[in-house]
């Protein structure tokens, strides 16, 4: 099994719509680990590590978010494998 950590940046209307909880929610479904959270220029970061292809399926389902969102722009990077014990909302 091929295990992957991705930093994923994600713009548009991404704050205010759930977005850090349908990640979440998201993440527990495929079984990945890491962390969402805001930032100050009304992006959220996605930190996700596992299995390469739950982690890419979960880059993938990003670009749509929750209903309420309007994702224009989802960047990322690649970065050394981490162990996390859980996925949290920071």
């Amino acid at each position: 099994m091929k295990t992957l950590c991705l930093r994923c940046h994600v713009s548009g209307r991404v704050q205010g719509v759930g977005f850090r909880y349908a990640t979440a929610e998201q993440a527990l479904r495929l079984g990945v680990t890491g962390y969402v959270r805001n930032l100050p220029d009304r992006r959220v970061e996605v930190l996700v590590c596992g299995e390469e292809s739950a982690v890419n399926a979960l880059r993938n389902w990003l670009w749509q978010g929750p209903q309420l969102a309007r994702v224009s722009d989802v960047r990322y990077e690649t970065l050394p494998y981490r162990d996390h014990q859980d996925f949290r909302i920071d």
